[in-house]
């Protein structure tokens, strides 16, 4: 009977490949959280959106200066035999065919610093970084992606990919070169954003597109880029988001949802409620007197908060008084409730922000 040996050629860097461990020696590769628009928190439908802000999709920040009025959703249309359940759809609800300078509409999602520093930016061996992602769109022509280093004077990379055609989904690979200025801050802070612009006015599409690192330069950024609100029958949908270390792109990194959730729970948590013997209540939330006929709810977060979050109260319930928050950290708040009814009072809607 024959016996393989281990020899040394057969254990060499080359030979040792990942489809030949038992592990996934690159997880969490993808720097975005959230590319496959899983998770969707907040809604997973909002109208009339005219200002900048975090509307359903996790992760994903509309950014938005008078350039139409649009509906966001987290969509059910995606690639074909991908693996993917949902992305996120751009609709335009009202025209700007004719943007003033300053309009602008993108879709960017923003990284910690202290995630990035094994990219090595700043330094001689500063990593390339390679973006994937499927889009599909009505409108065919040139669309811009732009990385933009927030820790030095905004230094910016703008790429550009074409959708050929409408209505057809089509994988993009857009590789940026490593930037070797300007090391990123290794702190929770929002050191790298990327963003899909949709449409710009002149401001930021009247010079030469900055297609190598270089210091912020407006008229660079959105060079070439299509008018997406230029008619009320525009859409665009994107899933599969990915950014990583290399110039290769790989497949893309599927996580379960426990573990993308618990992710995007770091930045915006939704402390949802229920019913426990016909009363609503709020899971995971204790309550207690102080004496003076005041409730004390604490909450811990699932996972800590990247920082000290801002929180929401909405309605609540049972008493006559209201709520107010009187200790707030990355783990977990205290909420008071003030008021004549205390013994029968409940939280039916509270929401913690720590978004970069």
């Amino acid at each position: 009977m024959a016996i393989d040996k281990v020899t040394s050629a057969s254990i060499t860097d080359s030979a040792v490949t990942d489809a030949k461990l038992s592990f996934n020696a690159n997880q969490f590769r993808n720097i975005v959280i959230n590319g496959d628009m899983s998770i969707a928190q907040r809604a997973t439908s909002t109208a009339s959106i005219t200002s900048a802000g975090y509307h359903t999709v996790d992760r994903f920040q509309t950014s938005i200066t008078n350039m139409g009025t649009w509906t966001q959703s987290q969509s059910t249309t995606v690639p074909s035999g991908q693996g993917f359940a949902t992305s996120l759809k751009m609709d335009c609800t009202t025209a700007d065919a004719s943007p003033a300078a300053g309009d602008d509409l993108k879709i960017r999602t923003k990284f910690e610093g202290q995630n990035l520093q094994y990219l090595k930016k700043g330094t001689s061996s500063a990593e390339s970084l390679t973006a994937s992602f499927w889009v599909r769109s009505n409108k065919t022509g040139t669309y811009i992606v732009e990385l933009m280093d927030n820790d030095n004077s905004y230094r910016h990379i703008n790429k550009s990919y074409t959708i050929s055609s409408a209505d057809t989904w089509e994988k993009k690979t857009i590789t940026f070169a490593g930037d070797t200025t300007g090391a990123f801050g290794n702190d929770n802070g929002a050191s790298l954003e990327m963003s899909f612009y949709l449409g710009a006015g002149s401001n930021q599409t009247s010079g030469t597109l900055q297609t190598s690192w270089g210091a912020y330069t407006a008229a660079n950024r959105a060079v070439g880029q299509v008018n997406l609100a230029d008619s009320t029958s525009n859409e665009w949908y994107v899933t599969g988001v990915q950014l990583e270390a290399g110039s290769v792109a790989s497949d893309f990194e599927f996580l379960p949802v426990d573990v993308n959730l618990g992710r995007c729970q770091r930045y915006f948590t939704k402390i949802s409620y229920g019913q426990l013997s016909g009363e609503d209540v709020i899971f995971g939330l204790t309550f207690g007197g102080d004496g003076s006929d005041n409730v004390m709810f604490t909450y811990r977060f699932p996972v800590d908060m990247r920082s000290a979050p801002t929180i929401t109260i909405g309605t609540t319930g049972g008493g006559s008084g209201s709520a107010s928050t009187q200790y707030i950290d990355p783990e977990g708040i205290q909420l008071y409730y003030t008021g004549a009814d205390t013994s029968q009072c409940w939280l039916k809607s509270v929401t913690a922000a720590s978004e970069l």
